[in-house]
């Protein structure tokens, strides 16, 4: 099953990092799958750990593609790094093991610490919208414009029936960020 989640990653400098990530969970065991070159791909292999976060404030994904990352941070209990003080819940992992590929390695996770912070009450359409918007500007190069423009249209009808301030704001700074992203590209 892959989880769509924010993982936090540290540096040996204690530097935190955050990024919106699938992850493939089954159990206690995890597979991150971070596409080379990449922050979150150099930081676990630095340091063999990781916080996986469940949260249900899409404007953290939001936030991560669109340069929105000031989140507040808690010390994680059992690793060195840190977790989303808003988060819902989340999973500090160790790696076990690398399955090594020249352009998205598997890094092999097992959780050593789980702590739920407040019940998950569901997502709306709106979320999910927000979600896939960002998935949409995560892949704006390899996708046609024309392509992105019909999924946001789609998208747009369950985000205006269920959307609250979070949701709007999340989704105001997503599709700005792809808009921009498309000129330049045609430029």
């Amino acid at each position: 099953m892959i989880q769509e989640t924010i993982v936090s990653t540290q540096n040996s400098a204690g530097e935190t990092h955050i990024a919106p990530m699938g992850i493939h969970a089954a159990g206690d065991e995890f597979i991150i799958l971070p596409f080379r070159p990449s922050v979150t791909l150099a930081n676990i292999l630095e340091t063999k750990s990781a916080v996986i976060n469940y949260t249900d404030d899409v404007r953290i994904f939001a936030g991560c593609l669109t340069g929105h990352t000031d989140w507040p941070l808690k010390k994680a209990k059992k690793i060195h790094g840190h977790y989303l003080q808003h988060s819902l819940a989340h999973c500090e992992v160790e790696l076990t093991h690398v399955e090594n590929d020249p352009i998205r390695p598997k890094l092999f996770c097992k959780a050593i610490q789980r702590t739920n912070h407040e019940p998950f009450v569901g997502f709306n359409r709106a979320q999910f919208a927000v979600l896939e918007a960002a998935i949409l500007l995560s892949r704006i190069t390899r996708l046609s414009p024309a392509k992105i423009h019909t999924e946001l249209e789609y998208l747009h009808i369950g985000f205006n029936k269920t959307a609250g301030p979070r949701e709007r704001e999340a989704w105001g700074w997503v599709t700005r960020a792809i808009e921009q992203k498309l000129r330049e590209l045609q430029a």
